[in-house]
């Protein structure tokens, strides 16, 4: 499903980041483990094809990243990848509802109000969607972000730092309520992280992308 080679890239006026190939069946976890500033985000974009690898490609579904141009890439993001950011990106303007909706028009995809009310309902939501994100808490923000990133149904889900800044509590839900999303989804799940709790929190089998470039892992 998730297939890397020599993958490789370089910044401007940076040193080359190289990764470890890695092969990841539809519907398993993979977990990119490594210190703060190592790479792990650069491979979630390389992924999610925001950046072109300067060697080496990753496909997805047997899709070529590499190959895919601006406006083909832009459409194949919105069908396949779902991405829960770090900080969640929730528009502070919008409803809960709204969000979601947006995430739709963004996709160049008619709004489903059905197809709204499923993700939300999945997630245990369903009655926050007139409530503004200053209106949610931080577990209730993280579930409509998650939300969002599911809503079209992904093949991929990629979650950056999901349990940063979370007590041990309640990173434990969230990586259950990650890992039941993405299974229901029947997507892949790909969680970049710099915490030691992610591996002891996941079930099942799940296969690790040591990440240092240059960093000590942890």
């Amino acid at each position: 499903m998730i297939d890397s080679q020599q993958l490789a890239y370089a910044y401007q006026q940076g040193s080359l980041l190289r990764f470890d190939n890695v092969n990841v069946p539809q519907g398993g976890v993979l977990v990119l483990r490594g210190a703060s500033g190592s790479g792990k985000s650069t491979w979630l974009a390389l992924a999610a094809g925001l950046l072109a690898p300067s060697e080496g490609d990753i496909t997805i579904a047997g899709q070529s990243v590499k190959a895919l141009g601006k406006a083909a890439g832009d459409a194949w993001r919105a069908r396949t990848i779902g991405f829960l950011p770090q900080k969640l990106h929730l528009s502070a303007a919008l409803t809960v509802h709204d969000n979601l909706a947006m995430a739709q028009w963004a996709a160049g995809q008619p709004q489903d109000e059905k197809r709204i009310a499923e993700a939300l309902a999945a997630l245990g939501v369903q009655d926050l969607t007139r409530r503004k994100p200053a209106q949610l808490s931080g577990g209730q923000a993280q579930r409509v972000a998650l939300a969002r990133a599911v809503l079209l149904k992904p093949l991929v889900i990629l979650a950056d730092e999901p349990t940063a800044s979370l007590d041990d509590d309640s990173a434990g839900a969230a990586l259950a309520l990650l890992q039941a999303c993405a299974a229901r989804e029947g997507a892949t799940l790909v969680i970049a992280t710099h915490d030691s709790r992610v591996l002891n929190g996941l079930e099942g089998e799940i296969i690790t992308l040591p990440i240092n470039n240059g960093h000590s892992l942890l």
